[in-house]
């Protein structure tokens, strides 16, 4: 068989999520054309630990009753062959990384290559290995559903792919995936990022704080770690809040929720998050 008889590559990128499990329950009933489900992995030490936990004990084994390919894929640096994770990335000694979109004093998001380094390259990656090219694109779905109609792009496709909403062209809303994954006897996922993301709204914050202190905790530590090395380099300080403050005062224990802010872009890629 050559390449062009080849069928075209078709995935959907799974975050993990809401979006992502209500999709592969939707793929499981027949109600849109996906059997294969790619997760990028940004390493079990980076992502939310609950996420690694549904994966674990409901995500997989869903996918394997249903007949269906869920591919955790790592970052795997191809001359090294070193998998690579992001915290790692971050913490690593003599490291002067900020791959992620930390708030300058400003408030304001830095420059990030995360979602470019640890989601998009890696699924490109795979999607390559299976036969896509930029003659024969692979069909990659994306789980933005309609209440966040705003991250869809798709100026944003690689050469190699062409990105389709099925989430959005069905007007599936957020609330409505809840109730699909439900629907399949599912409890729904937590949300899905990175533990230390600075796109975390403040309520996230908040609850980590209360609800897993030692994760917070080290979310604190982290952002120190960043600025004892800014510190050394003369630069200004970064913050994982948009609040010019440091973590902890930021979040503070005696204060449980802050006003809501929807001008918050977050990430608005439908790489993360979903």
């Amino acid at each position: 068989m050559t390449n062009l008889d080849a069928p075209q590559v078709k995935a959907f990128s799974f975050g993990g999520g809401w979006q992502s499990m209500a999709a592969m329950v939707l793929a499981a009933t027949g109600e849109i054309d996906y059997r294969t489900f790619l997760m990028a992995n940004v390493g079990d030490d980076s992502e939310n630990p609950a996420t690694m936990v549904y994966l674990d004990h409901y995500a997989r084994p869903y996918a394997e009753e249903h007949g269906l390919e869920l591919v955790l894929l790592d970052r795997v640096m191809v001359r090294s062959k070193e998998t690579r994770t992001l915290y790692g990335e971050l913490t690593r000694e003599g490291s002067k990384s900020l791959k992620i979109p930390v708030r300058m004093s400003n408030g304001a998001p830095g420059t990030r290559s995360c979602t470019a380094d640890y989601k998009i390259k890696v699924i490109g990656r795979e999607l390559k290995r299976r036969g896509a090219t930029k003659d024969r694109p692979a069909t990659v779905g994306i789980g933005i559903s309609l209440d966040e109609i705003g991250r869809a792009n798709k100026r944003r496709c690689e050469p190699y792919e062409q990105i389709e909403y099925p989430l959005l062209e069905r007007g599936i809303r957020r609330i409505d995936c809840a109730r699909i994954i439900r629907s399949a006897g599912l409890p729904v996922p937590p949300k899905s990022s990175c533990w230390f993301c600075p796109f975390h709204r403040p309520e996230a914050w908040h609850d980590m704080r209360r609800e897993e202190p030692e994760l917070f905790e080290k979310a604190c530590q982290l952002e120190e770690l960043l600025n004892a090395r800014r510190d050394s380099l003369g630069k200004d300080h970064v913050y994982l809040t948009r609040f010019g403050r440091p973590l902890r005062a930021a979040i503070h224990p005696g204060v449980d929720t802050l006003p809501f802010d929807d001008t918050d872009p977050g990430c608005d890629s439908g790489w993360c998050m979903t």
